[in-house]
């Protein structure tokens, strides 16, 4: 595996490589608060087999410091991968992307279908993206998309980031309480801790980069999207007029959704949700489910594959048990024997 820096017309990214260049291409997507690193077991499983390509996005571990403009919801991050495949000689690729990596796939998708063999999606982020919308449509419940974006992030867990805090002082913002709260189901813990854990130090902190900016608004729970940054990119807002382009346009890509059945934060009930928050009684001033319910993401996911599946999209849907957020780190072999198996003849 090569550790190398990769020059493209739009940004320089840091980019895991394994295998060789003759092999079919696999490009990896990380999440947020997380890095290229996150993949490396999995490059090292299948590098014999294939090209594998795994860079950290702008504003993550090696890659530029560049800011995000959110307003094209995930539009840089789009154009400086599909820059990348460029500047390395792929024409066609598999992708696989985590969390908020999956959710840049259905922006692929959408932006450039023709580049992709298939698609795997990890614990995506919902279609709609996250945060805000009550219904499997992706309806918001207010229309400044309150309870999306910047605003919505613990800023201590951000200032520890920023602090490269490592220890497990706070239970509500230390990153490594974080992870092993929610990344995995507890009590598993990766053999390869250490590592996770500096790869989701290297992400960048600012209003401009994680959690970025955002404003006041007058709806429940009290803020709305800004401009920049990773979360306010994942914004509804931002992000809903892209699910028609991927329902017509990435109806010839086959993918494989797979996700954990204990899932904490990509879930209809997730945890990082204000809908979630306010219902259990964690945010004052819940204006009730009628009005700001738990956002349906995984139901969102199924509803907006199945009508891709009316037009002729395949997709299959795996849920792994006894897993939480991370399969593909928490249930290692069995994950890789499913991919290789999604993969075989594609």
């Amino acid at each position: 595996m090569q550790s190398t820096r990769i020059f493209t017309p739009r940004i320089t990214q840091h980019v895991l490589l394994g295998g060789q260049a003759d092999k079919p291409a696999l490009l990896f997507i990380h999440g947020n608060a997380s890095s290229s690193i996150f993949w490396k077991r999995i490059i090292a499983a299948l590098e014999d087999d294939y090209f594998c390509i795994a860079p950290d996005l702008r504003g993550y571990g090696g890659t530029d410091d560049l800011t995000i403009d959110a307003t094209r919801g995930f539009g840089d991050f789009v154009d400086d991968l599909l820059a990348l495949l460029t500047q390395l000689g792929v024409d066609r690729c598999h992708v696989v992307g985590h969390s908020l990596g999956g959710g840049v796939i259905w922006s692929l998708l959408a932006a450039a279908p023709a580049r992709f063999y298939s698609a795997t999606l990890v614990n995506p982020a919902s279609p709609f993206g996250f945060g805000g919308t009550k219904d499997v449509d992706g309806n918001p419940c207010f229309a400044d998309f309150a309870g999306s974006g910047g605003g919505i992030v613990n800023p201590n867990f951000a200032q520890k980031i920023a602090e490269g805090d490592r220890s497990s002082d706070d239970p509500q913002a230390s990153p490594r309480v974080v992870m092993n709260a929610f990344y995995w189901k507890p009590p598993f813990e990766p053999d390869w801790m250490e590592e996770l854990l500096d790869g989701l130090l290297t992400e960048k902190i600012g209003p401009e980069r994680y959690p970025g900016d955002f404003e006041a608004s007058a709806n429940y729970p009290f803020v709305a999207p800004g401009k920049w940054g990773p979360i306010n990119a994942s914004s509804p807002k931002y992000l809903g007029t892209t699910v028609a382009d991927f329902i017509q346009r990435s109806v010839a890509v086959p993918i494989w959704w797979v996700r954990g059945d204990a899932d904490l934060i990509v879930s209809d009930q997730s945890f990082f949700d204000f809908g979630t928050l306010g219902k259990l009684g964690y945010i004052p001033n819940y204006p009730g489910e009628d009005v700001y319910p738990p956002q349906p993401m995984v139901s969102q996911t199924r509803a907006v594959l199945e009508q891709r599946a009316a037009l002729g999209g395949e997709y299959t849907e795996t849920v792994m048990t006894d897993c939480g957020h991370s399969p593909f780190i928490e249930q290692e072999a069995e994950f890789l024997q499913q991919f290789r198996q999604f993969l075989k003849g594609r």
